[in-house]
């Protein structure tokens, strides 16, 4: 099986330094994301992975290509299908991208709670490299990196606000994002909710393709 089958899974056991938990199951720090992952979907590795969430805690996500089993002691509040997309040409940067870091951090998450791209918390922009787009001193749009594993990385947090749509800001920054991936070496991928029709078509027409369909659950502790 590819990493890319369960790319949150490899991800995290990569990125440990912002995981909690074991080899069992793991998930990113509160601060960091609120996905969650196990190898494999036996009995003890749902169990780990139950254990790792507090009752009336935030939810966590999973998303794989094999089907999701809900841990026992947790409740799905949202199931859905989404697609996973690899670059398949080069492309260019855009010069007019702006690095983001720590000093823009409230701007960015006001942005992503306005536009919900995924969870994007207090230190997703840590997870890698994020770009933007000012009008007038006033961020309009982003894009960055989350997970990674080895020879991949994950382009994410692609937003623009509701004002500035129609532009082709997303698609200028998902292209700036890409080709600094690959300026490195390392494989673009990305993922879209199969519903989001307008999302896929821009990814394709930039260069992506669809690899296959992906599984998408977000789960809650039950009370205690």
């Amino acid at each position: 099986m590819s990493d890319l089958d369960r790319p949150v899974w490899a991800s995290l056991r990569y990125q440990s330094d912002w995981s909690l938990g074991d080899e069992r199951a793991r998930r990113f720090r509160p601060d960091i994301n609120r996905f969650a992952a196990t190898p494999d979907e036996s009995a003890k590795n749902l169990g780990a992975l139950a254990k790792l969430v507090q009752p009336g805690e935030d939810s966590v996500y999973l998303l794989q290509v094999p089907p999701i089993a809900v841990p026992p002691g947790m409740q799905a509040t949202k199931v859905a299908q989404g697609v996973q997309m690899v670059a398949t040409r080069p492309l260019q940067a855009d010069d007019g991208a702006q690095l983001l870091g720590d000093a823009d951090v409230a701007e960015m998450l006001s942005l992503a709670t306005l536009t919900q791209p995924g969870p994007f918390l207090a230190r997703t922009h840590t997870m890698g490299r994020f770009v933007g787009l000012r009008v007038n001193g006033r961020l309009v749009a982003m894009a960055g990196e989350r997970m990674r594993f080895p020879g991949h990385v994950e382009v994410s947090g692609v937003c623009t606000h509701p004002d500035f749509r129609g532009r082709g800001l997303a698609g200028r920054l998902s292209a700036a994002v890409t080709a600094d991936i690959q300026r490195r070496g390392e494989r673009p991928f990305l993922h879209a909710w199969t519903t989001n029709t307008a999302a896929i078509a821009l990814y394709e027409k930039l260069g992506f393709e669809v690899r296959i369909e992906v599984n998408v659950a977000v789960l809650q502790r039950g009370p205690a």
